[in-house]
């Protein structure tokens, strides 16, 4: 598998000046080990008027079906055309393109400290590669290139056999490109068309590459007339990453076409294209108010107590504020369910580093919630019986004891104006009790005596001047000059250690009044009859 660049130069400018460039000395050949074989970096000319640059890569067919297989999962379908016999070694392929990344990695970002001006400079360059698959033929390889800038490109298709000119051509052409470009330009057109012209992968294709596509086609790959076929090819036909990667990269020609950033456009297209002004979901707003609420008490280490499916740990950790956060609920699925739609397995070191899921009951007390900024229980509280919630109160407020607790619940009196909500009924099934405003108000303001907080309490959603908003939430901020003994508010619930303790002082009570019972009962004599036995037992 090989492919050679070339250039041309004087006195003043020396074609040498590749070798820079390249981050490798025309003067050494130099040996880089890949995942499938060797790759090797020689100058077969070096002098002043013209430099080529050789990649060799010598691909070692038992790792190939060692760690390919040769199909599914991306695994190239030309591989299993037998164990050990292919076209791998010899044609161009995401092989090639792999090895083209690790040796020239530097060039690739237009890198170079050397020579700063000529890397960003165009080269007269010519780009060969002798054996190149091409699912498409010649004229797809010029509809590829063509518009990149190259002024020449030729792909010649390779015979079948020449013996045999009958047979026709193979799949195969040899490639020449010619042109002025940046050798940057010129090595990320390579990186990204190579596999899409062989049409497979020798690897499983993941979400990151379509941040490598991206990045790889950073100036040309938005508005290049054949986008759809290369992001299709290049993802291997994954629907999702497809879609992806074509719905930023017309962010991108947005932006370009309108010289703004991406951030820019993205931010006008959600602000100035919805002009239905659709009301905001009620979910959303409850959010931003306890991000609201959050960065005004200035927490950055972040409890989210019932968090379900992890709607709000995942708001949280776009914000760059909170640099801990913490969710805990019962239930084992919904935490399933959260570590997916966080993506932990893919989530970065640092990115991971700031977030934990804990199965807990909060009618317990926790060693592992206290010392945190804040504690969230949005619509938590209304899932629980009334007898459990002096226990939360004090797992909360009483052990875990954040300095800031925000609690939201549903305010019964908007239930009248939901149109599709029967009169009486709650607003789900497993809600056991809906408070009014007073009803809250007076439960939070008991609490925050028992405790040592002082409480505030903001609307959510719109505020009707009659029954109020849809969502009431109250704002905990423990009283510093009141922090008492938490044993004095100690409720009758006890935590999972003191039940089993008292359950087998229980038992170990009546096992030894069993023992003390059997010894007081008289045990008849052989002198006594029977009858008489009983009678004195009686």
């Amino acid at each position: 598998m090989f492919l050679t660049i070339s250039t041309t130069g004087n006195p003043e400018r020396p074609a040498t000046d590749l070798g820079f460039l390249l981050h490798k000395h025309p003067e050494r050949a130099q040996t880089f080990s890949t995942s499938h074989g060797t790759a090797h970096v020689l100058y077969p000319e070096a002098s002043a008027e013209r430099c080529t640059a050789a990649l060799l890569l010598e691909v070692d067919p038992v790792a190939l079906v060692r760690r390919g297989k040769g199909k599914g999962r991306g695994g190239a379908p030309d591989s299993a055309l037998a164990q050990y016999v292919n076209d791998r070694p010899y044609a161009a392929s995401s092989l090639l393109a792999v090895a083209l990344a690790k040796v020239f990695k530097t060039a690739l970002h237009g890198v170079c400290q050397a020579m700063p001006e000529r890397a960003a400079a165009a080269l007269p360059l010519r780009v060969e590669v002798p054996a190149l698959p091409a699912r498409g033929g010649a004229e797809l390889v010029r509809r590829l290139f063509g518009p990149l800038g190259w002024d020449t490109v030729d792909a010649e298709p390779v015979a079948l056999d020449g013996r045999f000119p009958e047979w026709g051509a193979s799949r195969y052409v040899r490639l020449v490109l010619e042109g002025e470009l940046r050798l940057a330009d010129a090595l990320n057109h390579l990186y990204v068309l190579l596999p899409v012209l062989d049409d497979a992968k020798h690897y499983w294709v993941a979400p990151d590459e379509v941040d490598k596509l991206l990045r790889a086609g950073d100036g040309w790959l938005a508005g290049h007339p054949e986008r759809t076929l290369i992001t299709a090819r290049y993802l291997s036909r994954r629907r999702g990453l497809t879609r992806e990667a074509d719905e930023r990269l017309e962010l991108v020609r947005l932006a370009e076409a309108d010289g703004l950033d991406v951030d820019d456009v993205d931010n006008a297209v959600d602000e100035s294209t919805d002009t239905e002004e659709r009301p905001v979901p009620l979910a959303e707003q409850r959010r931003a108010a306890i991000l609201a609420a959050l960065e005004r008490a200035e927490a950055s280490r972040v409890l989210d107590l019932g968090c379900g499916q992890g709607q709000l740990v995942q708001a949280l950790l776009k914000d760059a504020r909170f640099t801990e956060v913490v969710g805990v609920d019962v239930s084992v699925r919904a935490l399933t369910v959260a570590a997916r739609r966080l993506r932990l397995e893919r989530m970065g070191e640092r990115q991971a580093a700031r977030v934990k899921l804990l199965q807990g009951s909060l009618a317990y007390t926790d060693k592992r919630l206290t010392g945190y900024d804040a504690a969230v229980l949005s619509e938590v509280i209304e899932h629980l019986d009334l007898p459990r919630l002096p226990a939360l109160e004090y797992a909360v407020f009483g052990s875990a004891r954040p300095r800031t607790v925000l609690v939201t619940t549903p305010n019964v009196e908007y239930n009248v104006r939901w149109e599709s909500l029967p009169a009486g009924h709650v607003r789900h099934s497993d809600h056991r009790f809906e408070w009014t405003r007073e009803e809250f108000r007076g439960w939070a303001a008991s609490v925050a005596e028992r405790y040592g907080y002082d409480v505030g309490f903001n609307p959510v959603g719109p505020d009707d001047p009659e029954v109020g908003p849809p969502t009431q939430m109250a704002v905990f901020t423990r009283a510093q000059d009141q922090d008492r003994d938490r044993t004095q508010a100690r409720p009758q619930e006890r935590t999972q250690d003191q039940d089993r303790t008292q359950d087998q002082d229980r038992d170990r009570a009546q096992a030894q009044a069993r023992a003390k019972d059997q010894k007081r009962t008289p045990t008849p004599t052989p002198t006594t009859t029977p009858t008489a036995a009983k009678e004195e037992q009686a």
